[in-house]
């Protein structure tokens, strides 16, 4: 696995991880603290998704 594709897995796991602390979380603030993290997990993965294709095309 090369290194994107390692920064690729640990964006997807961070994303899930949050996303299971919003939803468990019973404290409002925390909640949406978490559901905004994950959102920004979720797009560093979409931008390493383009990067890696970017990578293999060239």
């Amino acid at each position: 696995m090369t290194e994107l594709e390692n920064r690729l897995e640990r964006f997807e796991t961070l994303t899930a991880e949050c996303e299971l602390i919003a939803r468990l979380a019973t404290d409002s603030t925390k909640r949406e603290f978490y559901l905004k993290l994950s959102e920004r997990y979720r797009q560093l993965a979409v931008d390493m998704r383009q990067a890696i294709a970017s990578q293999a095309a060239a």
